[in-house]
């Protein structure tokens, strides 16, 4: 394979990997009615006048599916914790037992599920743009190797290789939105 067809290959590897990864990261942030520690990582908190992410003051963790516990280093820290969940506008409710926060988690209603689902697909569109973007930089070098002296051949080769590239990456996002929906589902 010519090295600049590799180098290509390469980049257009990098841009959908990228696609795939957003999309996983967003849709790992959409609550399926399991209370997990991650549903709280856009929880800012004002920590002495500097708003930082709640991670960095206090530990969480799952007693069980519905509850949260939120655990600050510094006791002095409980209400402000509380104060950054409520403003965090997750529709969480905090409870403060002088020790730690307390999040119960509500169940979904299946219309609020419905909605989740519809930002997931809504996410995957937008991942499968990037994923249209990186194949179309991708033909669009190889057509300027072409102009270089590629081989007609070599450059048709080349662009069903980009398409089966960006081909598996969708079926990968598709993958990754169907096993998201059947969790917010499943009741």
């Amino acid at each position: 394979m010519n090295e600049d067809i590799k180098m290509v290959l390469d980049e257009l590897s990098e841009g959908v990997l990228k696609s795939l990864k957003h999309v996983e990261s967003e849709v790992s942030k959409l609550r399926a009615g399991k209370a997990t520690p991650s549903m709280l990582d856009s929880v800012m908190v004002d920590y002495y006048g500097s708003k930082v992410p709640l991670s960095q003051v206090a530990n969480v963790n799952t007693p069980d599916a519905k509850t949260l516990m939120v655990k600050p280093w510094e006791k002095g820290m409980i209400d402000e914790i509380s104060k950054g969940i409520m403003f965090a506008n997750l529709g969480l409710n905090p409870q403060n037992d002088g020790e730690q926060v307390i999040v119960n988690v509500p169940a979904l209603t299946e219309e609020r599920r419905a909605q989740i689902v519809k930002i997931a697909k809504n996410e995957s569109e937008t991942g499968k743009i990037g994923l249209r973007g990186a194949r179309k930089d991708a033909i669009d070098m190889i057509k300027l190797l072409q102009k270089d002296g590629l081989s007609e051949d070599m450059a048709k080769d080349a662009e069903a290789e980009v398409q089966k590239v960006v081909d598996a990456y969708n079926t990968k996002i598709d993958d990754t939105i169907a096993a998201k929906e059947k969790e917010l589902m499943t009741i």
